[in-house]
């Protein structure tokens, strides 16, 4: 009895001691005070295409709620769809004395930052662009594939228009230079290659204006009145699209199929028939994944200009019967800390 009661003590004493040194060890975790060292401080600059548009108020809500948490400073830079004047505001933030130790770019086409951008490196400055590609290869880029975006615009629009339509599909392209719609039209052209009962009868450009998406919508449905979709490659230029459309007396005939960041105009527009299809962007978890790759290069200990990550959006197409209440967000709830 007094073997047993020896081992008794014995064995509690050493769960005792296991027990003391787990609190220890848990105590003691380095990780907390490392992130913090790497992080607190740091200074990061949004400098989207522009700030008056959903995607980019949503990108700067949820950078800010991000970059403020764990000490850093956050900052935007507004260029109002002006070239020269982000690429000013770029060579401003490398030039100056306080530089940014990571820049967030949304590039307005594939080559006019690139330059800049690899100044900023050589500098020290960490680049993740946001997106739009470019022709550069940046420390990471976060957004959408938008060759497969495309090909989900073009597979929206065959189901769309159906077997007994005209089989006719018209295209409001944005921009010779810029990367998404580059790539967008790709992507749709590869679908149709499997479809080719399926014609792209017009193919115009509206430089992201949504004036001049109306006008060539208008020219498109004059020659094409019995056009079964169209494909606009931006949800902000396709109000001008659907404009036309509805002037032409073609509500509820022409499906029209485009992409979005998911703001609630997205959800508006679907659900009453002005929108076919949307390819939603989702904010959230692309906000997200920029957050954690600005926190990973934070603390990579790899020099600016060595890394080179893609990190795609997942996405699908929506349509009206996809809808639910939490489908899209809404810009001026998430300022407000809402979501």
């Amino acid at each position: 009895m007094k073997l047993k009661g020896m081992l008794t003590a014995v064995a509690l004493t050493l769960l005792g001691t296991v027990a003391v040194n787990s609190v220890a060890n848990a105590q003691d975790d380095a990780g907390p005070a490392a992130y913090q060292k790497a992080l607190e401080g740091k200074r990061v600059v949004l400098v989207p295409m522009a700030m008056g548009f959903d995607l980019a108020q949503g990108w700067s809500a949820y950078l800010k709620r991000e970059v403020e948490g764990w000490g850093g400073t956050f900052e935007t830079r507004d260029p109002n769809w002006d070239t020269s004047a982000g690429a000013q505001a770029i060579t401003d933030l490398i030039s100056g004395s306080q530089k940014p130790d990571v820049l967030v770019v949304h590039s307005p086409d594939l080559n006019s930052y690139s330059k800049l951008l690899k100044k900023a490196q050589k500098d020290g400055i960490f680049v993740v662009l946001i997106d739009n590609p470019m022709n550069y290869p940046a420390d990471a880029f976060v957004g959408s594939d938008w060759d497969r975006l495309g090909q989900l615009e073009a597979e929206a629009a065959v189901t769309g228009c159906g077997e007994n339509s005209s089989k006719k599909i018209g295209l409001v392209q944005g921009d010779a230079a810029n990367a998404s719609s580059i790539y967008q039209y790709n992507g749709i052209m590869k679908v149709l290659a499997k479809h080719p009962e399926f014609k792209v009868v017009a193919k115009p450009f509206s430089n992201w204006d949504p004036t001049t998406s109306r006008n060539v919508t208008t020219t498109m449905l004059q020659q094409n009145p019995d056009i079964c979709a169209i494909i606009d490659f931006w949800d902000g230029d396709a109000t001008g699209a659907s404009a036309a459309i509805h002037d032409a007396k073609l509500d509820g005939k022409v499906f029209l199929v485009t992409t979005g960041g998911g703001e609630m105009v997205d959800c508006k527009a679907l659900e009453d028939g002005t929108f076919g299809a949307v390819v939603m962007t989702d904010l959230a978890n692309q906000s997200r994944d920029m957050n954690a790759i600005i926190k990973f290069l934070l603390q990579s200990g790899q020099p600016a200009g060595t890394s080179k990550t893609y990190i795609y959006t997942l996405e699908k197409a929506t349509t009206k019967a996809d809808l639910k209440p939490t489908t899209c967000w809404d810009v001026k709830a998430l300022q407000a800390g809402q979501y």
